[in-house]
């Protein structure tokens, strides 16, 4: 929390700066109060007030190194302060003499600090002035709209050069830390950019509204801050990222104008050639990228000089250090270029989308078109290929066959690395990354918070990534994690086992050690390398909550259970892979009802009903046992469940016992002694127990109280259990081979402890619930018979040495291999559909909403779902049915799957039935057009809204179906604008409104309708307009009329209104409408957004509008929020191969 420590008084007006001193406890500060004063913060005092300037101080600023404060006022003068004296004051001084110091201090400014150089030569108030960090310059700016540069030495100061071209007064001015560059910012809106040796400008960034006040340096990292009116900026002048590329044990790279090679064997830099390039000294002009023929030994280089330019370097042979004998580079235009084959480079065109294939001389020897129109980048994508980026996507191109060889869907990609065999690639995006294959067949995505710097693929096919703190990986199948954090943002180059070389931004290369467990144990498991998985399991290189989740979630809960210690842990895992050996000893440790309860619970879905019995007893629930005993049909401890319920006083649980043994007698005792006597005796007399019967009739009369009337014996039906037929142990459970981690973690169980368990599980024996004692507390408590102990009278096992000859051989009998375990439950079919699929209606048809609504709202920014809630359950309700089996027996589900036939595999990887298909919404959409026809709005726009809110979960085949949905989704969209512009214009508010209704109408006519429908539009606007006497508007929509093939009456009509029209050409009232720039409809406000303006469009119905409605849920489709991020429609699975 942020609270204020102390406050230094001092200052009679207005403070301008303050700044800390970097190695003493001083502050200084400049004030409107014409002083500059100098405090410490540890004593709270003033210690030296700087007098000299005759109006306001605008800033004041110590020097970084030496003891120097430089300070501007608006008197015109610059002037520089000597503070030498203040650090000489070493020692505190008396009481007295800090009266006498500080009265002095502030009536004549005190003598241990001394104007050292006054610089004059602006013509206005200057208000800003700073030191260079290490060489005697000064820079400063005033309201003379001029930035002056001035030197110093030991003896004086004057004036070197004049900067000229802000346009209102310069507000700040500074060094840049780095580079040889001077930053100013103005009142003029904008900041610029100067060459301190050419004293010319080089950048300028300018803002509209905004004037700027103050900039400010990072003291560590390449940033800038500039204040303005409605807040702050933060920038950089220039790209950190080294230009680099790997080749072999070999990194090129470009640092400080040079091309240096870098071997990650011997650790080594060195430098190759120089590539310094004359006038092409400024910002933001150094490679962007580079890439290395190793054939040719040639570099190519792309820079943004000239708006995109490359140069290609041939490098001698015996080029060994820093040489300057490489020949002139060749230079082209083009914003990218990269080699296509050994001799062969491909540059882009961007304005005629082509690629111009040179040979090395730099001669163009081929012109290709490329597939796009909107191809503003290609990436090396092997020889004779390339990769295009496009708008929301990237192709494969084959430059031979000129034809298109793949293409993903994904956001804007920036860089692409291929892994060593050329078998996959990444693409990387600003806060995401896309892994395909060769053939740009989609893998996965991985979805980042912060911005992706890099990466590189590991031996393993495992890619490694940096973001701007975290060093991270990505699995083929797209599981991801940290492996460290980063103090830096660094580059990755190379990753070899468990190092990755990395550069700064600095260019400097770095090796950094890493811990590859954790995504080589992730990945021995994906790819079922389960004797890589083992070995490291036991050489306990794994631990942590994290993995033990992610065993889990994949479905190894047993491999989790052999390294787990904590207790409570393996119980859960025990439990969850039905390992009820290991569940119990663990429940015996923790001891916890819980656990019991649980174990019981799998122990009974196993039918192990001597665990559930033994669960029971611990949790001392009678009345499960009673009911266990009863399914079982263990009559005998049923009956010792009877008097140990009789023992408790627990009166229900002796009369369920009772009734599950059928005990007649034993319950009519019961409703006697708990004084239900009419009960009582009609149990007796419905079974025929007379005696008791009479003997309870007599007890009712004595009490004078009625006999119960009971009907006739021959229709009473006696309710008595039935008596069991066979009387079984445990389920019997499959037999099957011991598993890989099974057997080898039982390697290590002694062999006592074998022969104890092959004794137990032979013998069968079994907990017994015994004759009950009474215990102290007057509660039953379970003891074991005498004569289930050992006795020594009777010899106990007798187990005696037998006399056998020593010659007697006997054959050594193998071990058997095979035991009772539970089968593993198996993937459910629904989760197979959606494990390698990124549609979303395939998510809602196998009931995972969860997954469907995270795609859609990535794919298309959707956050509104619940238009989409009876959809998804239609399409979840669809995707299967139920098969009546036996009574009481639950139904079977069946999966529907899309294309199944009777030769399809057993095992193969389907997809669901989706209830939605393309044909139905063509239906659909006919139906609609009608309604339209009709004038039936509503229903119309509810139908229109039907089509938009279905596409997101249709699924089809075929690309061309895919380009026939999009065509779709356009139709729906603008049918939907329209209709809602129509409804807005016949609303009750705007009857008396004729200029909006006006406007309305014109506006309904700009939708995209079909013939029929831009006719009826066309013809209502005109008479609105006509009506509303705006005949200049009501004329060019009845040109626009007459274009169409009309009937003769309409026609007619519209000849009539352009005559009249045409003899007045004025509109009554000023519409906001003006034909003859084109526009399209704002889907909010229903104004015009005409060509050139600013505007926003949602993610998924492409509806534009103005940029007030940015981050509102759009009023169109009523599911996008507009201006979201997303990568696109994703309806059919040829999309992502």
């Amino acid at each position: 929390m942020r609270r204020c420590l102390f406050t230094l008084l001092g200052h009679l007006d207005y403070i301008r700066t303050v700044q800390f001193h970097h190695e003493n406890p001083w502050i200084v500060s400049a004030s409107d109060d014409q002083t500059i004063r100098i405090w410490n913060w540890q004593s709270r005092t003033c210690i030296s007030v700087l007098t000299g300037h005759n109006h306001y101080v605008m800033c004041a600023s110590f020097h970084i190194k030496e003891d120097l404060v430089v300070s501007a006022s608006l008197d015109q003068t610059v002037r520089v302060w000597d503070i030498g004296a203040l650090r000489k004051k070493s020692v505190a001084p008396a009481d007295d003499m800090m009266r006498l110091t500080q009265m002095n201090t502030d009536l004549f400014g005190g003598g241990d600090s001394v104007v050292k150089y006054v610089l004059e030569g602006h013509d206005r108030g200057v208000n800003w002035a700073s030191f260079h960090p290490t060489l005697p310059l000064i820079v400063s700016g005033a309201d003379d709209r001029q930035v002056k540069l001035w030197r110093m030495n030991d003896t004086k100061a004057w004036e070197v050069d004049t900067l000229r071209g802000h346009v209102n007064n310069v507000s700040c001015v500074m060094f840049h830390a780095r580079q040889d560059i001077i930053v100013s910012n103005s009142e003029d809106k904008s900041i610029r950019v100067w060459d301190m040796s050419k004293r010319t400008g080089v950048q300028t960034f300018r803002r509209e509204h905004d004037r700027f006040w103050i900039l400010s340096a990072h003291p560590e990292m390449n940033l800038l801050a500039a204040g303005h009116d409605s807040g702050m900026i933060v920038f950089k002048l220039e790209r950190e990222r080294p230009a680099c590329a790997v080749q072999g044990g070999t990194l090129y790279y470009v640092k400080e104008r040079y091309l240096r090679t870098y071997d990650f064997a011997a650790g080594k830099d060195n430098p190759l050639i120089s590539i310094r390039r004359a006038g092409a000294m400024g910002l933001n002009q150094g490679p962007r990228t580079l890439q290395y023929n190793p054939a040719e030994n040639a570099v190519l280089l792309c820079s943004d000089v000239d708006g995109g330019s490359y140069e290609l370097y041939i490098i001698p042979k015996e080029s060994t250090g820093r040489s300057e004998a490489a020949q002139e580079a060749k230079r082209g235009l083009g914003s990218s270029a990269v080699f296509v084959a050994r001799n062969r480079f491909a540059v882009l065109d961007k304005n005629q989308n082509q690629v111009l294939i040179k040979n090395l001389r730099n001669e163009v020897t081929k012109k290709v078109t490329l597939p796009s129109p909107s191809t503003d980048v290609i990436f090396y994508a092997g020889t004779g290929n390339l990769l295009c980026r496009s708008e929301d996507k990237v192709v494969l191109f084959d430059l031979q066959q000129r034809a298109t060889l793949g293409e993903v869907s994904t956001p804007f990609v920036k860089y692409v690395v291929w892994s060593s065999d050329m078998e996959n690639v990444a693409l990387l995006s600003k806060h995401a990354i896309v892994v395909a294959t060769k053939k740009l067949v989609h893998k996965c995505t991985v979805h980042e918070t912060i911005r992706v710097k890099s990466g590189a693929w590991d031996e393993s096919g495992v890619f490694i990534y940096t973001t701007l703190n975290h060093i991270k990986y990505c699995l083929p199948n797209g599981d991801s994690g940290i492996i460290r954090t980063l103090d830096v943002p660094v580059y990755i180059t190379k990753v070899s086992g468990n190092s990755i070389y990395c550069l700064d931004r600095d260019g400097k290369n770095r090796v950094i050690q890493i811990d590859a467990t954790e995504y080589t144990f992730k990945l021995a498991l994906i790819q079922k390398k389960f004797d890589q998985v083992l070995q490291m399991i036991q050489s306990l290189q794994l631990c942590g909550q994290s993995i033990i989740a992610y065993l889990q979630q994949k479905g190894f809960p047993e491999v989790a259970l052999h390294f787990v210690k904590d207790e409570q842990t393996r119980f859960n895992l025990a439990v969850e892979c039905g390992n009820t050996e290991v569940a119990v000893a663990s429940a015996k440790e923790i001891d916890q009802k819980d656990c019991w309860h649980r174990l019981g619970v799998e122990a009974l879905r196993q039918g192990n009903h001597e665990i559930v019995e033994y669960a029971y007893q611990k949790t001392k629930n009678f009345e499960r046992l009673s009911f266990l005993y009863l399914i079982t049909g263990n009559l005998e401890k049923l009956e010792k469940m009877l008097k140990i319920a009789e023992m408790r006083n627990d009166i229900m649980g002796r009369f369920h016992n009772a009734l599950y043994l059928g005990d007649v007698q034993e319950r009519v005792r019961i409703l006697e002694e708990s004084n239900h006597l009419p009960l009582a005796y009609a149990t007796a007399k419905v079974h025929g127990l007379t005696e008791a019967a009479e003997d309870l009739e007599a007890k009712l009369l004595g009490d004078n109280k009625s006999v119960p009337s009971l009907p006739e014996e021959e229709k009473s039906v006696l309710l008595m259990p039935p008596r069991p037929i066979l009387q079984e142990n445990n389920w019997p459970l499959l037999v099957v081979t011991k598993g890989l981690f099974e057997g080898a973690f039982a390697e290590t169980v002694g062999a006592a402890d074998m022969e104890d368990d092959e004794a137990a599980g032979a013998w069968g024996a079994e907990m017994e619930i015994v004759e009950p004692e009474e215990g102290l507390n007057g509660e039953a408590v379970i003891v074991v018979d005498e004569e289930d102990r050992g006795d020594d009278e009777e010899g106990g096992w007798e187990m005696e040495d037998l006399e056998i000859p020593a010659d007697a051989h006997v054959p050594e009998v193998a071990h058997e291999t095979a035991f009772f375990v539970t089968p593993t439950v198996g993937m459910p079919k629904s989760q197979s559909w959606i494990q390698n699929s990124s549609l979303a209606g395939e998510h809602a048809a196998a009931g995972s909403f969860d997954s469907a609504m995270r795609l859609l709202s990535r794919q298309l920014g959707i956050q509104n779902f619940t238009p989409l809630k009876n959809i998804f359950l239609e399409l979840s309700l669809a995707s299967q049915s139920l098969l009546p089996t036996l009574v009481s027996v639950p139904e079977l589900p069946l999966f529907l799957e899309r294309g199944w036939t009777d030769s399809s595999p057993v095992n193969a990887k389907g997809s669901p039935a989706i209830l939605t298909k393309l044909s139905s919404l063509e239906e659909k959409l006919k139906v609609a057009y009608k309604t339209t026809t009709e004038g039936k709005f509503t229903d119309a726009l509810r139908l229109f809204l039907d089509i938009l809110h279905t596409i997101p979960v249709v699924v089809v085949d075929s690309r061309k179906e895919v380009d026939e949905v999009k065509e779709l989704l356009g139709i729906a969209k603008e049918y939907t604008l329209a209709l809602r512009i129509e409804l807005k214009r016949k609303e009750p508010a705007l009857k008396e409104d004729l200029l909006r209704q006006s406007e309305l109408a014109a506006y309904f006519t700009h939708c995209q309708l079909q013939p029929t429908h831009l006719k009826l539009s066309l013809q209502s606007a005109m008479s609105i307009c006509f009506k509303a006497k705006n005949y200049n508007t009501a004329a060019a929509i009845a040109r626009r009329l007459l274009e169409l093939n009309l009937s003769p009456a309409v026609a007619t009509k519209a000849r009539q209104v352009l005559q009249v029209s045409e003899k007045n050409p004025r509109d009554e009232m000023k519409l906001n409408y003006d034909p003859r720039n084109p526009f399209v409809v704002c889907g909010a406000t229903y104004t015009p957004i005409y060509r050139g303006s600013r505007d926003v469009s949602c993610p998924y119905c492409k509806a534009r509008f103005v940029p007030e409605t940015a981050n509102k849920l759009c009023p169109v489709c009523d599911l996008a929020v507009v201006g979201a991020d997303a990568s696109g429609l994703l309806c059919s699975p040829s999309q992502m191969r």
